[in-house]
């Protein structure tokens, strides 16, 4: 399953698996920490271009596994979240930050309207056209379906240390979120969020509730610590718990897309890893 930049804005919105089958849609708001080129370093050194505050390190990566595995739809924005975040109303004051945690982005510092309509139409607007339109040709084709969002969370943020290896976001809706934290904690992963270490009304859940909520589609955001997943092998690790964790969930509300697979004690299981 390679990437496949669609057309949307300048070639910046990445869908892969478009035609997947699966009942699960998998969206990765912060998946990359690409500045295009015209915009410079934003005024950033190379370590605050690789750190959190410009992207969710290891958050594609789990979700490229997941999407194997669940046969699920992927779209995300190959651009950093510095230079517009796509997980936050048009509004909102931190759509393009002039300061990330207690970092300053000089690049984004008092913008002319101009150039703040030009990075919305570079990426948020077609971003959320692509998945408009994804979830329109499957509600047209009868297909079901659940939204899941993957993010990674710095472990320790202004100051504070987060004990959560990873949290589960839900707002109104919980079927999804409440089948997923039991089965995590069935798996015997320790301390997980229930609406940690964000919550909806920290305006983290902007892409979810227009997409999954405004649809009456069941939804859920995962937050994992990033030092959990500092390499593909961890990578792929939590994309197998989250798996079951999914299919835990669909087992009530899309009862036919729901079959688990037999996992061994060596961790193998009957269908086909993918690494």
């Amino acid at each position: 399953m390679e990437p496949r930049a669609t057309a949307a804005g300048d070639g910046v919105i990445v869908s892969e698996n478009a035609a997947g089958r699966g009942a699960v849609v998998l969206l990765c708001d912060h998946a990359s920490n690409r500045i295009p080129e015209p915009l410079g370093d934003l005024g950033l050194d190379a370590d605050a271009r690789r750190a959190h505050i410009a992207w969710d390190p290891g958050a594609l990566e789990v979700s490229r596994h997941l999407a194997r595995d669940l046969d699920a739809p992927l779209v995300y924005p190959d651009l950093s979240r510095l230079v517009i975040d796509c997980n936050r109303d048009v509004a909102a004051p931190d759509l393009i930050p002039e300061i990330s945690e207690t970092t300053p982005v000089p690049g984004n510092r008092d913008l002319p309207p101009a150039e703040r309509a030009a990075r919305i139409a570079l990426a948020h607007a077609p971003f959320h056209e692509t998945v408009d339109r994804l979830l329109d040709r499957r509600a047209a084709e009868g297909l079901p379906t659940v939204l899941v969002s993957i993010h990674t969370f710095t472990p320790v943020y202004k100051g504070v240390a987060r004990p959560w290896p990873i949290g589960i976001l839900s707002n109104a809706d919980r079927r999804l979120a409440d089948a997923m934290i039991a089965d995590l904690v069935a798996q015997g992963v320790p301390h997980v969020g229930d609406n940690e270490p964000y919550r909806p009304a920290d305006g983290v859940y902007y892409t979810l509730a227009r997409h999954g909520e405004a649809r009456g589609l069941a939804c859920a955001m995962v937050e994992i610590r990033n030092d959990e997943v500092p390499g593909d092998a961890e990578a792929i690790l939590w994309a197998d718990r989250l798996a079951r964790a999914i299919r835990a969930g669909l087992a009530d509300l899309v009862p036919a897309a729901a079959p688990l697979r037999h996992v061994a004690a060596d961790g193998a299981t009957d269908g086909a890893r993918h690494g």
